[in-house]
């Protein structure tokens, strides 16, 4: 049984003024045939789980799994039409080429928009559909933040999203799609799936699958998984800065030839969260509260800068908090900002020097206005680490370009760096000589992804309400597309 492996993850926030381009793709991943296996095949990543799965069956000569295409870049901007339109013809193409095909393995974000495709997903999704029948099973997995979509059910077999936030189970989501298309092809199995959407939005910051109210709802989804005939279930978390009338909470259930079962389970998943709907809301930490805790607290302190979450497509430089850090002299500190002309000032001046720089908000005016420092150059490197654990996302090898690590007169260690990076990894510091327990403040862009990685040095974590493409409060958004009435924006 040949199975084809396709992978095309866009997380867009419509409200960021910075497109995504094909360069950004080609900066992250763009890949096909056996490059991808090359890449993806031990990441802590859904495809990692496809290889690994069908892989298993491989050895008795079963099945064998055919990588077409893999297409990532990190969070940010409307993906421009261009870009989006010949990733999907090269990912048609590559179909084309590789018939015939017993099964397909899918692993889109769930939240991706173009400028021609709001719901960029489902068209994808549906091309590919449209290409090979309806008779070839198509499984696939979601991010826990997708907008799910009726294009995008429709157009798959099964759709399975990760269960955890930060995303730690991708690879085994991944083998979970694959063990479900073999039992499939082999006539074990008869997916039928199922999908509800309550009219419901949920902030970023409620949506760590550890902490009230979704550990009970996951818990609830686990007690489904009992039923006979279950296949699987999923909730979907939603995506809130994708502007697009599919934002918002959904739930699936897949069964083994029960539509009705699924239907049923999908809609009770659907009603608990509705239940819960209040316990939603968020009472938000100002930029000064958060330093208050910070001077009270005896451990150190994980600053979760929400406005600025680069994992949610936003700037990454933003400088309210830092700034804030900066002017107390809260020390001491450290923070990332992404800054290429603050990286070649510094490489300029060279390692030991003590220069004048005006440092982030260059992006735009959403993320604070730059802030001036005196600072000393402690370290220039190359910038690329490796993450060996699994991690949110779970990538293995990032690349944040030329990064300068320097050093203010207050205390704030700054990493400057020459490309937007996430904060997934302790590896991000330590690849460049810096040793984060010798701080008393981390400040991470982010909201909960970073937990994964930066609990293993922060005893405590305070989220800070700051501005930014990635608000955390849903009413300070400007909405234009989305579903009428949403909770919370709309009175019930």
């Amino acid at each position: 049984m040949r199975i084809g492996i396709i992978a095309l993850l866009h997380e867009s926030n419509t409200f960021s003024f910075q497109p995504t381009t094909l360069e950004s793709f080609q900066q992250n991943l763009l890949l096909t045939g056996e490059s991808i296996r090359t890449a993806l095949a031990d990441a802590h990543h859904e495809v990692g789980g496809f290889f690994a799965g069908i892989d298993a069956s491989a050895n008795t000569g079963e099945a064998e799994a055919v990588p077409l295409f893999a297409a990532r870049a990190l969070p940010s901007g409307t993906i421009c039409a261009e870009a989006f339109d010949s990733r999907v013809s090269q990912l048609l193409d590559c179909v084309r080429e590789s018939e015939p095909l017993d099964g397909i393995l899918v692993a889109p974000h769930g939240a991706t928009v173009s400028e021609n495709y709001p719901d960029a997903d489902g068209h994808w999704l549906s091309e590919l559909r449209q290409l090979v029948g309806p008779e070839i099973p198509i499984i696939g997995t979601l991010d826990a933040h997708a907008n799910l979509s009726p294009l995008m059910v429709e157009s798959c077999t099964a759709l399975i999203a990760y269960r955890t936030n930060p995303h730690l189970d991708q690879r085994e989501r991944g083998l979970e799609a694959a063990n479900m298309i073999l039992r499939t092809l082999r006539g074990e199995i008869t997916p039928v799936m199922s999908a509800c959407y309550p009219p419901l939005a949920i902030s970023i910051e409620k949506q760590c699958t550890e902490e009230p109210p979704l550990d009970a709802l996951y818990r609830t989804a686990n007690e489904q998984l009992k039923i006979e005939g279950v296949l699987s279930n999923s909730l979907l978390l939603g995506f809130p800065y994708a502007d697009v009338k599919e934002m918002g909470a959904a739930t699936i259930a897949v069964t083994d030839g029960r539509r009705r079962l699924a239907s049923q389970l999908a809609d009770e998943l659907a009603s608990s969260i509705w239940r819960l709907r209040t316990q939603f809301r968020s009472e938000f930490t100002s930029v000064d509260e958060a330093l208050r805790q910070c001077e009270q607290s005896k451990s150190r302190v994980c600053l979760l800068d929400m406005g600025d979450n680069v994992g949610g497509g936003s700037a990454a430089d933003g400088t309210e908090l830092l700034g804030a850090i900066h002017a107390q002299k809260i020390g001491p500190s450290f923070g990332c900002l992404y800054d290429p002309d603050s990286v070649a000032c510094c490489e300029r001046a060279g390692v030991g020097s003590t220069i004048r720089l005006r440092v982030g908000g260059r992006t735009d005016a959403q993320h604070g206005d730059p802030i001036d420092v005196t600072v000393t150059v402690i370290s220039l490197c190359e910038g690329k680490f490796c993450e060996s654990k699994p991690r949110h996302g779970g990538i293995t090898d990032f690349d944040q370009g030329r990064t300068a690590v320097c050093e203010t007169d207050h205390g704030l260690t700054l990493m400057l760096t020459s490309r937007r990076m996430v904060p997934f990894s302790l590896q991000q510091l330590k690849g460049c000589g810096v040793d984060p327990m010798r701080f008393r403040i981390l400040v991470a862009k982010g909201v909960n992804a970073p937990i994964a990685a930066y609990r293993e040095v922060c005893a405590s974590f305070i989220r800070v309400n700051t501005r930014g493409a990635t608000c955390a409060d849903l009413h300070r958004l400007s909405y234009k597309h989305r579903r009428r009435p949403m909770f919370p924006m709309d009175p019930e």
